[in-house]
């Protein structure tokens, strides 16, 4: 064999292991971790143990215990201070209306009443100190009720007694004994009425029929 053939034969053998290099399929490289794995794997190293888990578990109730417990107290103060001090503003004013009715006593003088000057004053003030403390009644809700002349009505009149008369209706409120006081749309006290009876005479302020019997 000539230096030229084997030249040729080195060259056909280099070119056959290039293509079966080519050829060949490549090796698949080392899997690599995924990352949700990884994530597991980290989560499963920091999860606690069953009796960690209870611990933190019981930790958690008993401030959610204390903390409904504080709150419970709170409210039952907040309740105890609105009952104790729900008529402090009521109080307040009628403060000045106590202050007045001492302005009047203590304007009667000690030595008599020769001209009648501190008489007449002191019923002005008695007056108008009523009607400060029926004002002051309304501030705070509680009207006072004028039932003269108007039908009974067993709702916010109690009746005393009757009176024969033909100037008034049967059942007619006639005659107010003691006046009544509602709260807002509620009756605080009854007013005490003397009503007419039916089919009566002529009126005689001293023929009266007690019904509070």
């Amino acid at each position: 064999m000539t230096d030229q053939e084997k030249d040729t034969g080195a060259e056909d053998a280099t070119e056959d292991k290039t293509a079966s290099a080519e050829d060949a399929p490549e090796r698949p490289e080392a899997d690599e971790p995924e990352e949700g794995a990884q994530v597991d794997a980290e989560a499963a190293d920091g999860a606690m143990s069953p009796d960690e888990e209870i611990a933190d578990l019981q930790d958690k109730l008993l401030r959610a215990l204390a903390d409904t417990e504080n709150l419970r107290r709170r409210s039952q103060k907040d309740r105890e201070d609105a009952l104790k001090y729900s008529s402090a503003n009521f109080a307040r004013d009628m403060l000045s209306v106590a202050d007045n009715l001492r302005r009047a006593i203590e304007s009667i003088p000690e030595d008599g009443d020769g001209d009648g000057q501190a008489l007449a004053g002191f019923i002005e003030g008695i007056s108008l100190t009523e009607k400060e403390l029926l004002s002051t009644l309304e501030r705070h809700g509680v009207q006072q009720m004028e039932p003269m002349d108007e039908k009974f009505d067993p709702q916010f009149h109690e009746a005393m007694f009757e009176v024969p008369t033909r100037d008034a209706a049967a059942g007619t409120v006639v005659q107010v004994v003691e006046t009544g006081y509602v709260i807002h749309d509620r009756l605080l006290r009854p007013a005490k009425v003397g009503i007419a009876k039916a089919g009566a005479g002529p009126a005689d302020p001293d023929d009266k029929t007690d019904t509070t019997a």
